[in-house]
């Protein structure tokens, strides 16, 4: 057997037991969530000298201090989203492309936004196979107006503030899936958008990454 089948081997025996140890176990309970994240090589989309960490419980860093999301945080926030096969999705963090791969198999087309050009290059790369996939590097905070509006916002990590120009991309009646930080701790947080306005509930206390760029807008004090 030679030393990449060992990998391979190695790998998919690593990925089931993210899934039997870190998914099944921690309510990522919709089949099509485990399903894809069973089947995409998370390996593939971190950097080569990190792809043995590939599916430990931890944050993984990638690049320029930024860090791969924690399995169960994404496996989570797709489960809380309740992707459908028809929805047009922006995904904001792509990081190395995982999160997009998974939701590739899951939804019509994903439009995911990185801003650090070293990962976007890991991602671009990565996605290649996925047809339905477009990455665009620009500014996370921005997203992609051009594509909007999208049935579903996915936000594959932490921040302080969701900016409404994120908000004002998807559709009435689409839904936002998110990490939210507050001194320090996150919880990850979902909603859905009305014509009346739009407000997040949190629905689990989960580590996650940060992604830069959402720092909270202070408020102006005497």
């Amino acid at each position: 057997m030679s030393e990449a089948t060992i990998d391979t081997v190695n790998f998919t025996r690593m990925r089931e037991a993210m899934v039997a140890s870190q998914l099944r176990t921690n309510a990522v309970s919709d089949p099509r969530v485990v399903s894809a994240m069973a089947r995409v090589p998370r390996e593939d989309f971190l950097p080569e000298n990190q792809r043995t960490l590939a599916y430990r419980d931890t944050a993984v860093p990638i690049a320029h201090g930024r860090a791969a999301n924690l399995p169960i945080a994404t496996g989570k926030l797709l489960t809380q989203a309740q992707v459908r096969a028809t929805d047009h999705v922006l995904l904001i963090g792509a990081a190395g492309g995982y999160a997009a791969a998974v939701l590739a198999l899951l939804a019509r087309d994903v439009v995911a936004v990185e801003s650090d050009p070293a990962l976007a290059t890991l991602a671009r790369t990565a996605l290649s196979a996925y047809s339905n996939v477009e990455l665009i590097e620009a500014d996370l905070a921005t997203g992609a107006p051009k594509q909007a509006p999208y049935d579903l916002l996915v936000v594959d990590g932490a921040v302080e503030h969701l900016p409404q120009a994120l908000i004002d991309q998807v559709q009435p009646g689409g839904r936002v899936v998110t990490g939210i930080e507050d001194r320090g701790v996150t919880r990850l947080a979902a909603g859905v958008r009305s014509a009346g306005g739009f407000g997040l509930t949190t629905f689990a206390d989960v580590d996650c990454v940060s992604l830069p760029g959402f720092t909270r807008p202070k408020t102006f004090t005497f």
